[in-house]
């Protein structure tokens, strides 16, 4: 069984590009379906979360059936921003790494532990 520590990006992207080929959908996955269709599916995971207080939503993990569900949607989350990486030919290790470099910088540990402000908001204590 493959799992996250034993499966690389490269490897799902992989998968993706062959279920795609095999249904010759590729002309169907243009940059704006797939983004539109991150959006809708995103759209689909916050139902999950729409009507239930923060708590039930900690304790979700707990409920078989919602969590099953919810695990479908991030998913079908992952598999069109997957495809659209493959699309765009975007490296998503590289991407996700210069992302993460940024927010350091966006988001000092030293000014934003412990705090949801916004990196503009954050202020130095002087």
């Amino acid at each position: 069984m493959q799992k996250d520590n034993n499966t690389t990006v490269d490897d799902l992207k992989k998968k993706m590009s062959i279920f795609i080929k095999e249904r010759d959908w590729q002309k169907f996955h243009s940059p704006k379906n797939l983004a539109m269709s991150i959006a809708i599916e995103a759209a689909e995971l916050m139902e999950h979360f729409q009507w239930i207080s923060s708590e039930d939503a900690i304790k979700i993990k707990d409920n078989n059936e919602n969590i099953n569900d919810i695990k479908d949607e991030l998913s079908d989350i992952l598999s069109y921003c997957l495809s659209l990486a493959n699309y765009l030919d975007i490296d998503i290790t590289d991407s996700f790494i210069k992302k993460m470099e940024k927010n350091k910088k966006k988001y000092p540990e030293e000014l934003a532990y412990g705090k949801n402000t916004k990196y503009n908001k954050l202020e130095k204590n002087n």
